[in-house]
């Protein structure tokens, strides 16, 4: 077991320094160490290989929250992808002129949606939500966006709160100001929620030239209703783009985007993420009648073209198909579900589960849900794992991993229940309440 306070190692006083160096401290918000365990955090890592992390004092975890945010699908340091990734370093992954595994790619990806046309490439998924609404817009000659849920940090998304303070509130995170975003940009996104045709329709009433409906597929919740099929009906009937964001979600629950278990086909998709197990790489897919329209417009930067990120994909996925991967992780989900649920059940804690199989979530109840959270992920990496209320399933999660989870799980949820029921939560907590992380709707 680790120590009961971990305060003063090198991650910890690392990210201290950071905080005077870097605006916020790092590049991600939902890496930040206030958004796990304040003051207690390890922050930084020496080594990632499989399931398992080593942070700077050399302390190894098991990692039973988001490897890496959700990229490391197939886990850590995966030997395949990291073959084809040295093999293209070692070749030179950059030059003047392209790289073949371009091409390769983009029949892959359109192999894996026949509906899709042409592809273009960029190396993170906020930058290509940006290259997507752009095409999008250069198709349709229009300038306003209908969206549902989160896509990202540029202008054209955060120019939601220009219209209404915190609009993006149920989107995203209470209280953003729109600062930087240009004031011109008011009133050309607007946000519907998920499952609520209703809100698009008026949307729709309002706004008839909508240059496109940018949403993901799934995320939180199921669509219901036909949802999906409403959405596409109403793009059809208005003229717009309509977009499914796949960053997150894509080739997690299918080999490829997560559209294909609901029969709706998007005009584009975008992927990122898992597509290249956490090199950067990304994707925009679309019908070749609108991906021509880049052609109109200026999309183009160099390291779009380096090797890296699309040979990574291309092994990443590849050996997702090799493995259906999709089934491993279902199944691995469905068991961190089963934990949650039975230990929840002994100890006579009330949680909700949402998400997918592979992509799970979980919350306390009542007022003091978020100290709840903090006192499990302190006390969770006490017994040596990286641990939050959500679940990010990666082929390098084995039932013994799962299993091991599960008797910690047991042991931290009889003391938070306990403790709750004293009405001593906070007393237990060796720093500060965590920061609340991403409010999404869908």
């Amino acid at each position: 077991m680790l120590s009961k306070r971990i305060t003063s190692g090198k991650g910890q006083k690392l990210w201290k320094k950071a905080k005077t160096l870097i605006p916020g401290g790092n590049q991600l918000l939902s890496k930040r160490a206030e958004m796990f365990l304040p003051d207690q955090w390890p922050a930084y890592f020496s080594k990632a290989k499989g399931a398992y992390v080593w942070d700077l004092d050399g302390t190894k975890y098991l990692d039973m929250c988001i490897m890496g945010i959700g990229a490391c699908v197939l886990g850590y340091a995966d030997p395949d992808v990291n073959a084809a990734v040295k093999k293209a370093i070692d070749r030179g992954q950059m030059a003047t002129l392209n790289d073949p595994a371009e091409v390769e790619l983009a029949e892959l990806l359109c192999t894996l949606h026949p509906w899709a046309g042409m592809v273009r490439y960029a190396r993170a998924g906020g930058e290509a939500m940006a290259v997507a609404v752009r095409i999008a817009r250069a198709y349709t000659g229009r300038d306003t966006i209908a969206f549902c849920g989160y896509h990202g940090w540029a202008d054209w998304y955060l120019a939601t709160n220009l219209q209404k303070k915190d609009a993006l509130g149920a989107h995203l995170l209470s209280g953003l100001e729109p600062k930087g975003v240009p004031k011109g940009l008011k009133g050309t996104i607007l946000p519907f929620r998920y499952n609520h045709i209703e809100e698009l329709e008026g949307i729709v009433k309002e706004h008839p030239d909508l240059a496109a409906i940018v949403m993901e597929p799934i995320h939180g919740e199921v669509p219901r209703e036909d949802f999906l099929k409403k959405v596409r009906a109403i793009a059809d009937k208005v003229g717009a783009v309509l977009v499914f964001d796949e960053i997150t979600m894509g080739f997690r629950m299918t080999l490829g985007g997560s559209h294909k278990l609901f029969g709706v086909e998007p005009d584009m998709a975008v992927f990122a993420k898992a597509m290249a197990n956490g090199f950067a790489m990304a994707a925009i897919l679309g019908r070749a009648k609108v991906m021509q329209a880049a052609q109109d417009t200026f999309i183009s930067s160099t390291n779009w073209t380096e090797s890296v990120g699309t040979v990574a994909a291309l092994a990443s996925i590849k050996k997702m198909k090799k493995v259906q991967l999709s089934k491993r992780l279902a199944q691995t989900g469905k068991s961190v579900r089963r934990v949650w649920e039975s230990a929840a059940k002994k100890h006579g804690l009330d949680i909700s589960i949402t998400g997918v199989d592979p992509l799970l979530f979980f919350s306390f109840a009542g007022a003091e849900k978020q100290v709840g959270k903090t006192l499990f992920v302190q006390e969770m990496l006490k017994r040596g794992f990286l641990a939050s209320n959500l679940f990010y399933a990666s082929l390098a999660h084995t039932p013994a991993h799962v299993r091991a989870y599960g008797v910690a799980v047991d042991e931290v949820f009889g003391s938070i229940a306990k403790a709750m029921k004293a009405g001593s939560l906070r007393t237990l907590l060796n720093g500060p309440v965590a920061h609340s992380g991403f409010q999404r709707l869908n």
